[in-house]
């Protein structure tokens, strides 16, 4: 099965030395861009570093993992050329990612460049949140919509130790910048892990009867250099499911959504 978005990664398209090593072909305008299933894809998502603040225990080891120098990853001017191309073939939603994307330097003027090209609808962005309260007004004024905030206990301790140091309190202090700024609405993406916060589920469901946030739950697979996956840890989207059931009902996502 294709895929039904489009993704642009650090070092795609990169030859030795840092020059374009490959040429994109892309419909024409008028024709959209389809898959194999006949759907349109209108979603480019952006991976403008592999660098992160945190060391997640399920996405990579505790010293880290080769990093690709300044040279061999997509400059801004390559990112916005790409983007540009993609929303002239009918692309009109664009989620930057990383890595940590608010760890790359000037990121604030490139969401402001991204929004400004014609015909992107929805601008978003991917963040762990630890440095959200220092961006968060600057980012909703250059054109950030929405945001997903990766965040897997509710738990400070829990937190420090699945992130291998990160601070909760410095997350909630970025969710709290981001809903005065105006940047809505606000996911939360939980991986959903057995043994470790599978005693979570409903407090996270919970936190949309109070809040305006959204709750996604994410199974456990095995992704990045780490090894700390385990097949025993997973806990499958039925299960939880019926867990949050149990809590209120629940409706289903329009098409459109597609989990974003």
């Amino acid at each position: 099965m294709e895929p039904k978005n489009l993704e642009c990664q650090p070092g795609a398209g990169k030859g030795r030395g840092g020059a374009s090593s490959a040429r994109v072909f892309l419909p024409p305008p008028m024709n959209g861009l389809i898959d194999t299933h006949n759907r349109r894809i209108n979603y480019l998502r952006i991976s403008i570093t592999d660098r992160c603040n945190l060391r997640c225990q399920y996405c990579m080891p505790k010293e880290g993992v080769s990093l690709f120098g300044h040279g061999e990853i997509l400059s801004y001017e390559e990112i916005l050329r790409v983007a540009a191309l993609a929303v002239k073939r009918g692309i009109d939603k664009i989620r930057i990612t990383g890595g940590e994307p608010l760890v790359r330097k000037d990121v604030v003027s490139l969401v402001r460049k991204l929004s400004g090209l014609a015909g992107v609808r929805d601008l978003s962005m991917t963040t762990n949140a630890l440095l959200l309260g220092e961006f968060a007004a600057a980012l909703s004024r250059a054109g950030l919509r929405r945001i997903n905030v990766s965040m897997d206990s509710l738990d400070p301790e829990k937190y420090r130790r699945i992130t291998r140091g990160g601070d909760l309190k410095k997350v909630w202090e970025g969710i709290d910048a981001a809903r005065r700024s105006g940047i809505s609405p606000i996911k939360i993406n939980v991986v959903a892990i057995a043994g470790f916060n599978d005693g979570e589920i409903e407090a996270f469901a919970r936190l949309t009867l109070k809040d305006p946030f959204q709750v996604r739950f994410i199974e456990f697979m095995p992704i990045g250099e780490s090894s700390e996956w385990k097949p025993e840890q997973c806990i499958p989207a039925s299960s939880i499911r019926e867990r949050l059931e149990e809590i209120a009902p629940l409706l289903p996502l329009s098409d459109t959504d597609n989990g974003r």
